[in-house]
């Protein structure tokens, strides 16, 4: 992104319980890891470190470290550091998936909803897997969500006559992601053993503007980062996008549903 994004992990962690369940399912679909010794993980964007410190219930004696390029996220997961309950450790550091170079060997590389803030991600898969022991695991998931209403109406909002010149280039390009069979092409032309699919969860989400209050803690984070400086500009964008929103995402009888759509890849190397 042009713009370095200033993250708020309050306002992400508001919707915890939403966001958690696909990377349980990531999860589920992991094989077991190569034995041997205490399975060295790493989380590639690990955020506010609350989905890290799940990776130490599947494996307790497991050596853990979360990366983010966030000081905002990694001054809240320092809260999940320290010794596990089965005598493994959890640490985390600074770095950017952009860049990243991994030094393994590494029996999972994991990486949850945070690939889509990479351009060319993909490209890196090979550094990536070549870092990992045989029988070890890279696994991910990313939003597939580019052409939903949501996404699209944000996109539309920032290119109007109003906010064009204001937020030109703030937002992400909506192909940064690949479809799963274009994940599996890349990872299976590495030689590795790769399920990959999709789901679509219908979120029911509950109190006022709940897709607009769900979006400030992912999508909308650089159009806020953007307008910081002013605070009357801010709420004007975020009154638009709000009213915008209401209409794609009425309210129902037992709240407001908001279909979201994630695209899930687990290679395993041979």
């Amino acid at each position: 992104m042009p713009h370095t994004t200033t993250w708020d992990p309050a306002q992400y962690l508001r919707h915890a319980g939403h966001r958690t369940r696909p990377f349980l399912d990531l999860l589920a679909r992991v094989p077991d890891l190569p034995a041997g010794g205490p399975a060295r993980i790493v989380d590639l964007g690990c955020g506010a470190g609350n989905v890290t410190a799940l990776l130490a219930d599947r494996w307790p004696d497991a050596l853990i470290t979360g990366l983010d390029n966030s000081p905002e996220m990694l001054r809240d997961a320092q809260a999940h550091a320290g010794r596990t309950s089965g005598g493994g450790r959890i640490t985390f550091a600074g770095a950017d998936a952009g860049d990243w170079a991994p030094i393994g060997p590494l029996d999972l590389i994991v990486s949850n909803a945070a690939l889509q803030w990479v351009p060319g991600h993909a490209d890196s898969f090979a550094a990536w897997t070549a870092a990992l022991s045989p029988g070890g695991v890279l696994a991910f998931q990313v939003p597939g969500n580019h052409d939903s209403p949501s996404h699209v109406l944000l996109h539309d909002l920032c290119a109007s006559p109003r906010w064009r010149d204001r937020l030109d280039g703030v937002l992400r390009g909506p192909l940064r992601v690949l479809d799963p069979a274009g994940y599996l092409e890349r990872l299976a032309s590495l030689g590795l053993a790769v399920d990959a699919w999709e789901t679509t969860y219908c979120h029911l989400l509950s109190g006022e503007d709940p897709v607009l209050d769900w979006l400030k803690g992912t999508g909308l984070r650089p159009v806020l980062t953007a307008l910081a400086d002013a605070p009357g500009e801010r709420a004007e964008f975020l009154a638009s996008n709000a009213a915008a929103l209401r209409e794609a995402y009425p309210p129902g009888p037992h709240g407001t549903v908001f279909p979201f759509r994630r695209i899930f890849a687990v290679a395993v190397k041979e």
